[in-house]
């Protein structure tokens, strides 16, 4: 029986197919230097990014979907250190309004979309405000609330004001490897320092203002609005997002269907990116 986890050369034929194929673009949309970029053709897939993550992060998952015949879209969200962003004034529909601004740049009075973990609010969200520019949604680590913890919410209180990415935190690698790294449990060790160096990226401002953001959004009487298919995937041992609040998705929107991987944990895009494109696309076809 094959492994539904990627290889070291799977990740390494990936990463050297997208630095090749991909390019990069921007435009502004009022609010910040959006950088974007788009791969393949064929029917589109705009992909949202997570609090802690890049496009970069998505890479194998959107090879395999470009591979189906698909054109994946991937974008950087604001992050205020080097798009012009000011994320003082930042507010979560803000994510929406620069998302569709993209979908205007590009010409796309349609599209299918998928966010992850942090994304799949902003998925949400769009899905309930624009609902006639989405053909298919898909939220992964999907929450439409997750008040943050104590030690959480100060941390991020604290990062709001650190000028640092993640990477230069000094003690990063050994907390992300005790909380993380039982996730990817089957995947090589490669494919978790993937994680690492894709999460680093992200400057710690962004990430801490993100959190504190998602710690008093609410969601839930926006749900009953979405009317656009939904497919939710989720793993068995996600340690960050818990299913119950997966379930208050399913509760509120009416076309909502949830799949579980197993073994996965938060990061499928890392650790079953085929199995996750191969949902996708039957998802989309259905």
């Amino acid at each position: 029986m094959n492994s539904p986890h990627p290889t070291v050369s799977d990740l390494h034929q990936t990463l050297a197919r997208y630095d090749r194929e991909i390019v990069g673009e921007k435009f502004h949309t009022g609010r910040y230097e959006l950088r974007y970029f788009s791969w393949g053709t064929g029917e589109p897939v705009l992909l949202v990014h997570g609090m802690c993550d890049t496009t970069r992060s998505f890479a194998m998952l959107m090879m395999a979907l470009v591979d189906r015949g698909y054109r994946v879209i991937g974008y950087e969200l604001a992050n205020g250190k080097d798009d012009d962003a000011n994320l003082g004034n930042y507010r979560h529909e803000d994510f929406v309004h620069d998302l569709v601004a993209l979908l205007d740049h590009l010409n796309l009075s349609e599209t299918n979309i998928m966010g992850s973990s942090f994304g799949s609010t902003v998925t949400l969200r769009a899905l309930a405000m624009f609902p006639n520019r989405f053909r298919n949604g898909v939220v992964q680590g999907g929450f439409p609330r997750r008040p943050l913890i104590r030690i959480e919410r100060g941390l991020a209180r604290i990062g709001r004001y650190w000028p640092w990415r993640m990477e230069d935190l000094p003690i990063r690698n050994t907390v992300m490897a005790k909380l993380e790294q039982q996730q990817f449990v089957g995947c090589p060790d490669e494919v978790f320092q993937f994680l690492i160096e894709c999460s680093g990226l992200t400057p710690i401002r962004a990430a801490s203002l993100r959190g504190l953001m998602i710690d008093t959004l609410d969601l839930r009487p926006l749900l009953p609005k979405i009317r656009t298919p939904l497919l939710m995937i989720g793993g068995d041992r996600d340690a960050l997002v818990p299913k119950y609040l997966e379930e208050e998705v399913i509760a509120g929107v009416p076309s909502a269907k949830r799949i579980e991987f197993q073994p996965c944990g938060h990061y499928p895009q890392y650790t079953m990116p085929a199995p996750m494109a191969e949902a996708m696309d039957t998802f989309f076809q259905e």
